[in-house]
Order: C-alpha cells, then structure tokens, then sequence
C-alpha cells in the first residue's frame, strides 16, 4: 500500500538534504527527509567518547564562510559562535615547526630561502588565478613544480598530496590545490590577517540538532532509521520511494543526496549511459580515529606532516580551538585523519589493529606521551567522503535531472571550484535547488 505524503522527498539527512528541506520549506514547500542514522547529520554527526559528546570527523567553520554562517543566523546560533586565532605546525625531518606567520615561514629550516621564495609565488599566484577551468587541465603535480621547482615540490607538496589523496595524486587536477589556497585565504583577501578559525558551542551535535528542531517546527517531516531500497517512476510522474523495511511513500519530487553512485543504484530503470556517468565519479574515503589524551601534544590546530611512514594525514588538535574546559571535561582532543580508497583494507581493520597502528605512530612522534594519556581511542569511518577532482572534473560531472522525470540527485560531487567543507555544501544545496526549480518554472 502506497501512503500519500508531502510533495518532496529528500533521500539523506545531512546539512545538505537539510539546507535542500530549509529552502524548499521556506519556498511553501512540504518535505520529508529520509535518513538511515538515528540521527540527521551524516558526515556532521557526532558521537560518544568516554562521555564526552563530539563531532566524529573533524570541522571547522571560517569567518570567510558565509553560506555556513547564514544557515546558523537562521537557526539561532549566532550567539553560541566562538572565534579563535590558530596555530599551523609542520613536522618535518622528525622535528616539529610552526608555521603561522612570515617570520616562521623564512625560518623554516627544511628548504632554502630560494625555495621558501617559489614556495611563496606558488601560494600567492594561487590565490591570485580566477579563471580555475584551465586548472583542471593540468596535473596538480606538474602546475606545483612548475612554479615551485622540484626540490620544493618533492620536500614539502609530495608528501601533503600524498597524505590527503594517495598515489591518485597523480590523477588529480591543479584546481585541487587551487580550491585548497583559495579557501584558506579567502578571509585574508578580505583583509583579515590573522587565521581566525570557528565553532559553536557544543559542535555539530548542536547545530544538527538545531537545525533539525527548526525544520520541524517549520513543519518539514524527518523518517530517522529509514534506509531507502529504491525509486520507482508512478504513473502519474510522480516518485515512489521504497525504505529498506518495505515502506512506500508517494512523492510529486525527490531528490537524492547519497553519492553519483548510491543515487543511481536506488533507481534500477535510469539509462546505461547516465549510470555509468554517475558511477564513473571517484571518490575518496577517510579513516578518522579521535583521541583524547590527558595533555595537549602542541599549541597547533593543524600539524601537517611532510615525512614519509606516518599513517595519518596529518594532525588536527582539535583542543588547540575549542575550549577544552567546556567541551572536554578539561581532557585533550586529537583527530588522525587517513584518507585512503573506498575499497582499502584498512577499513577491514579492526579498532585494535588500528589503535596500534596509528597510536604507535602518535608515540614515536611525540615521545614526551605515552599509553597511560591516552583516555579514549575510537575509529570513525566513511567510505565515501569527497570526489577526486580529476582532469577536465566539471567536464565530465553528470547532470542533476535524471531520465526518470521529477528524480534528481544533488550532492557534494557537485562541488566544482571549491574543496568539500559545510560551507560548499551549502552552497551546492542552494544553488542546485534553484536550478531544479528554475526549470519548473
């Protein structure tokens, strides 16, 4: 039996099905968000350390994120914004440096003043390009050498591009770093000199319960724990959407926010052509454990890492930002990020085969800690995280109207001239509504 419910379905309960059901909602619309989890959130969500609640991948909001700051003006959380002047720190040749101004820069011993030079040209002619189309037509690694010369390129961006993509570094775009610096600076063109990086009290778990609350007072129906097998076209064009548990719901619109290749599987009658489009996206997953320690390890938010062996990407002290007395009983957090193939072995891994692993590596790196200050240890996973933006990406990026007439599927894939954070996420969700929209019209 088919139950008749409201007018848009909305496959996904992260910030952008949400930011999709806010507009559409604040259009006249009626939504309903389907979300697997027992809570919205998706790669915002939070959860139990030791009890202590927190996000279980790592975020953070800048002043320069306007789409971000818009939706918690909307939602209320204005007041619980904090802002904190950070701290960069690179390891590097088993030393660690900090990198958070000019003079540190010049001081950096690991290359030479003439290297430090193209470093800094590289940096500023990034932040200087406009037209990023023809970026993408170049390989990252050979536009970074280019102008950064191949010491550089070997010292200190080889290792990074390894540590954040693989070896499909070597697939990857130049509008990858491009998207990278531009983010980065984009505070600082506005004239803000200091890295000013934010959060609201009480992390995502605050702001995705926030944000669901006033989508329900708006009257926008959340469907939590409900997995979608599949969608089907009706008859009178509209969608039908069948969870997992065998429900079906009626729908004049859907929109799927899962992944290119996620999206397409739930919908078995799509042309050949535009599934294998949607499927030809490649993505990247993360391997994520949280830490928290009885003692800070450095003043850094963020330590990148240009040595070669270490298991994670690098390190972001999440405790270097937030205030650890509030939000963390006090204690220390530390997230290792890894972000490795969707198909790695690592993510057959055990917790404890990973604990070694990466805990043993956290150690060696900083020997004044030990095992006896390591509180909690827990492993966050996620399969699909971000797409690789390979040669000629916006080229080749399948469409959001499908074959099957009132299904689209919108999602961070879509991201074209940015790097995947909350505030292009938004942004997508906004900007691909309205076209949807548009062509109604």
């Amino acid at each position: 039996m088919i139950t008749e419910q409201r007018s848009w379905g909305i496959i996904g309960g992260g910030i952008l099905g949400m930011t999709l059901a806010l507009r559409l909602q604040q259009a006249g619309q009626k939504v309903t968000i389907f979300e697997s989890a027992d809570k919205p959130g998706g790669l915002t969500s939070s959860w139990q350390m030791d009890g202590i609640t927190w996000d279980r991948f790592y975020h953070v909001i800048l002043m320069s994120d306007l789409n971000t700051r818009k939706i918690l003006h909307e939602i209320g959380l204005d007041e619980q914004m904090n802002w904190v002047e950070t701290r960069t720190g690179f390891y590097s040749g088993g030393k660690l440096y900090s990198m958070s101004n000019l003079i540190e820069f010049f001081k950096f011993p690991p290359i030479n003043l003439i290297d430090k030079f193209r470093l800094g040209v590289t940096i500023f002619m990034a932040s200087k390009i406009k037209n990023w189309h023809r970026l993408e037509n170049i390989l990252v690694a050979d536009w970074l050498t280019r102008w950064s010369g191949k010491r550089v390129f070997e010292k200190i961006w080889l290792p990074l591009l390894k540590a954040k993509l693989g070896e499909n570094y070597k697939n990857t775009s130049a509008a990858f770093i491009w998207s990278t610096i531009q983010r980065m600076y984009a505070a600082r063109k506005s004239g803000l000199k200091k890295e000013m990086f934010g959060y609201v009290t009480g992390g995502y778990e605050v702001i995705n319960e926030r944000f669901a609350q006033y989508l329900i007072e708006k009257g926008v129906e959340f469907k939590l724990g409900s997995g979608i097998g599949k969608v089907d076209a009706s008859s009178d064009a509209t969608i039908v959407v069948e969870t997992t548990a065998g429900e079906k719901f009626k729908f004049d619109q859907v929109i799927s926010t899962l992944s290119p290749s996620q999206s397409v599987n739930l919908a078995s009658n799509l042309t050949a052509a535009e599934k294998e489009k949607h499927r030809n996206v490649r993505y990247l997953g993360v391997i994520c454990p949280s830490v928290i320690l009885s003692k800070p390890i450095s003043p850094y938010y963020v330590t990148n890492i240009t040595d070669t062996g270490t298991p994670f990407t690098g390190i972001i002290e999440m405790t270097a930002l937030i205030d650890k007395e509030k939000e963390m009983k006090g204690n220390n957090l530390v997230y290792l990020p890894k972000y490795v193939n969707p198909d790695d072995p690592l993510f057959e891994s055990s917790e404890a085969e990973i604990r070694k692993i990466f805990l043993g590596s956290l150690l060696k790196m900083y020997p004044e800690l030990s095992e006896k200050d390591v509180l909690f240890f827990g492993v966050a996973k996620a399969r699909i995280v971000f797409a690789l933006p390979t040669l000629g990406y916006s080229r080749s990026l399948p469409g959001i109207s499908t074959s099957m007439q009132n299904f689209h599927i919108v999602n961070s894939a879509q991201i074209i001239n940015g790097t995947l954070n909350v505030n292009e996420t938004i942004l997508v969700a906004e900007s691909k509504l309205k076209q949807i929209l548009d062509e109604q019209k």
